[in-house]
């Protein structure tokens, strides 16, 4: 792929433009790059405050009775994006799902202690804790090189 990059004052922010015979996977990977390259941030609730929420605070997300909650050091806010659209969004390599209903950032993680039964827990460095599913075992072992 050529790249080619021209400086123009008239431009606030940047524009990326990809010219291509057909769209092929590697272009749905630049793609993919391109979207996640700006940090984004969260919208959170709690009772009658709103907060902005940036990635980095982020421990874990998870859904609790149709509501999806962001848990930060500040507290647990409830955020009104559908946790697929915010896998799709946060940086793959700072977060991984962990079951259906939970995505978690590992930046955030103390340990993962592996039980006898298979399954695997995971510890924050804010104390709590949660489980990974056995249907995401394999894929967070892979992840983590095991």
């Amino acid at each position: 792929m050529k790249v080619k990059i021209k400086i123009d004052k008239n431009y606030e922010k940047p524009l990326c433009v990809i010219y291509t015979s057909e769209v092929s996977d590697e272009i749905n990977e630049y793609l993919k790059l391109l979207s996640k390259s700006s940090e984004k941030t969260l919208t959170g609730r709690n009772g009658e405050d709103i907060v902005i929420i940036k990635p980095d605070e982020i421990n874990n997300i998870y859904t609790a009775n149709g509501k999806i909650f962001a848990v930060t050091s500040r507290g647990e806010y409830s955020v009104n994006t559908r946790l697929y659209k915010l896998e799709e969004t946060l940086d793959s390599k700072k977060f991984v799902r962990i079951s259906n209903s939970e995505i978690i950032n590992l930046n955030e993680v103390k340990s993962f202690n592996l039980k006898i039964s298979g399954t695997i827990c995971v510890e924050f460095f804010n104390g709590k804790s949660t489980y990974v599913s056995r249907r995401y075992v394999s894929k967070i072992k892979e992840r983590l090189g095991m």
